[in-house]
């Protein structure tokens, strides 16, 4: 039997430490080579951005618990969109799905894709339209702010091609997305391994700075608002962790392999993120840190020299190359999921007959991957996934109650640790991350400081989803009753 074949009718080969590196290789990505410059000048402070990074780790690692026994106990390909139906019913289940196609999945990969052609920037000084063209054509969406396709053009279009060459990979291959998968995360680990080791090993900083405040420090509701934002950066960060249950119909032993999975690779990724953060910190002073267009390269500029700088930049290339791979294999099973069960155009629950992958939920992912991409940049993406997915695990985390008392005595390999503290205090974090992450976008909305209120742009095109189900569940109760006619 061919090995590419759809996740059903596969059987389950991917083992723990598989399972643990789908967790790290999906949430290393550009998170860590991007945004701390951006977090440094929200917090203005050392101490602020590295507590920034460890609690957003834990809360995680929390919800990574959460999930870790919902995945035990429905060890199926499809993730969060299986667990919801479980919990909620098909509406639910189907309003995620639609998040997850419209703006958590394909706004993933094109944050990332966008992240992997800036830098490619570095080296290939991209074409970029005078700043008036730029402007020429703006897309004003009412109470959200404006958005402008041809600003960036040149870095835009390299995204794309990334996107789609990677979507065609994995179309007409699985075993070929997987050595790519495979080579690029045992390049991911060197990248931080030269970077980590280099810039310490270096002499060329100082701890200090590990300490020393900002020029302008923030106080009071100020800090506040900072703490919140970088928080949303660094989620977005360490968002991916949930991949591997979307291909938790593949793994060996899912009761014991999920949960291990899920809590190891989360505690990997929380020591290699502060490691990083303090090895910028302690060549570039947090300022100087917060004014860095590209980060990784900076640091190890002042660490190594100029050289090191571009083989940095062009190995985390490879590494967010490696990342919008990985990606694209995981996030199109939900949408296959769902076509699966007649939840969405039932063509995209097909696999290809000769290739035998979901090449039809790959080529939508690809193609609104690629709108997302012209849209905007990669903050807005970043901000925007990062926001609907927390809004997803928030409701999943409330369902982990609903299905104790829903179903009580269905086996549980595996039970949440600190249950119930530790969902209710994941379940109080993250309402109030989304409550103040609407409040704070508005508010720099309303201050100019921002062109678009990136959260409610996420639930904004959540939205459509609800008259989609309506028809989707009406096309399904007219087929039903056809398909009852004919075989009577």
């Amino acid at each position: 039997m061919s090995r590419n074949v759809p996740p059903e009718t596969r059987g389950r080969t991917i083992g723990f430490w598989t399972a643990t590196a789908i967790v790290v290789g999906s949430i290393i990505g550009s998170g860590v080579f991007m945004k701390p410059a951006v977090m440094a000048a929200q917090v203005a402070s050392p101490v602020w951005l590295a507590i920034a990074w460890i609690a957003a780790g834990i809360f995680s690692l929390f919800g990574a618990l959460i999930y870790a026994e919902v995945g035990a106990m429905f060890p199926q390909t499809g993730g969060l969109y299986v667990f919801f139906r479980q919990m909620y019913g098909d509406f639910v289940a189907f309003l995620y799905g639609w998040a997850a196609f419209a703006v958590i999945n394909s706004a993933s990969v094109s944050a990332i894709a966008f992240v992997c052609a800036q830098y490619a920037d570095y080296f290939l000084q991209l074409p970029r339209l005078p700043e008036a063209m730029e402007q020429a054509w703006v897309v004003h969406i009412p109470g959200l702010g404006s958005l402008y396709p041809l600003q960036n053009l040149g870095v835009k279009g390299l995204a794309i091609v990334l996107v789609a060459g990677l979507s065609l990979v994995n179309y007409r291959s699985v075993k070929a997305g997987g050595v790519l998968q495979v080579i690029s995360t045992l390049v991911k680990v060197v990248v931080i391994v030269l970077l980590v080791f280099g810039i310490f090993l270096s002499g060329n900083g100082s701890v200090a700075h590990f300490t020393a405040p900002a020029a302008h420090p923030k106080m009071n509701w100020e800090l506040v608002g900072g703490l919140v934002a970088a928080l949303t950066g660094a989620f977005m960060a360490y968002d991916g962790w949930i991949n591997v249950t979307f291909v938790g119909g593949e793994i060996k032993h899912p009761e014991r392999n999920i949960p291990r999975s899920l809590v190891m690779g989360l505690f990997i990724c929380i020591a290699v993120y502060l490691l990083v953060n303090q090895a910028y910190l302690y060549v570039l002073p947090v300022d100087a840190m917060a004014g860095s267009s590209l980060v990784a390269a900076d640091a190890i500029a002042i660490a190594l020299g100029k050289t090191s700088s571009a083989i940095v930049a062009a190995l985390i290339v490879i590494c967010t190359f490696g990342a919008v791979n990985g990606n694209t294999m995981a996030i199109s099973r939900v949408t296959y999921a769902m076509g699966k069960d007649r939840l969405f155009f039932a063509w995209a629950g097909k696999e290809h007959p000769r290739f035998h992958t979901p090449g039809n939920a790959l080529l939508l992912h690809g193609i609104w991957s690629s709108v997302l991409i012209m849209s905007g940049s990669f903050d807005m993406l970043a901000d925007m996934f990062t926001f609907t997915a927390w809004v997803a695990y928030l409701f999943g985390a409330i369902g982990i109650f609903i299905l104790r008392k829903k179903m009580p005595h269905h086996p549980r390999p595996y039970k949440v640790w600190g249950y119930p503290v530790v969902p209710l205090l994941f379940i109080a974090f993250a309402a109030f991350y989304v409550v103040s992450t609407i409040w704070n976008d508005i508010t720099r909305y309303m201050a100019g400081e921002t062109p678009v209120v990136n959260s409610l742009l996420g639930l904004a095109i959540v939205v459509p989803g609800i008259p989609l189900y309506l028809y989707f569940k009406k096309a399904t109760r007219h087929k039903g009753n056809e398909e009852i006619i004919n075989n009577q």
